[in-house]
């Protein structure tokens, strides 16, 4: 996790995090996640798939959002299809079957609520 924190008396009040940076990264490679802030009751990350590779994500435990940066592809959440492109976003709640399919690559900001 990179970026500049802003410091406070109290602790930490705010950071930046360089995500077009992190983005680059994981589809110079071939993709991947990365959290880039983590606090109590939040995670942020970067999803990068690359095809031909498949997101085999399995559901999780807590509710996300999914911002698309990058790429275009179709979001299958249960039955339900939707097709996703750049400044997309879109929600999936706790233990929904998900994944992303008919991409070539696609990027997104992935924000999960995290139990304190």
């Amino acid at each position: 996790m990179g970026g500049r924190r802003l410091p406070h008396r109290g602790g930490l009040v705010g950071h930046s995090f360089a995500i077009r940076e992190v983005q680059q990264r994981l589809a110079a490679g071939s993709g991947g996640y990365e959290i880039v802030h983590r606090s109590p009751g939040l995670e942020v990350g970067v999803y990068v798939l690359v095809a031909p590779e498949p997101d085999t994500q399995q559901p999780h435990a807590d509710d996300e959002v999914y911002v698309v940066l990058d790429g275009r592809g179709t979001l299958e959440v249960g039955s339900q299809f939707f097709h996703v492109s750049e400044g997309d976003a879109l929600f999936v709640e706790a233990g929904a079957e998900h994944r992303f399919t008919g991409y070539e690559s696609l990027s997104v900001l992935v924000i999960f609520t995290r139990p304190d």
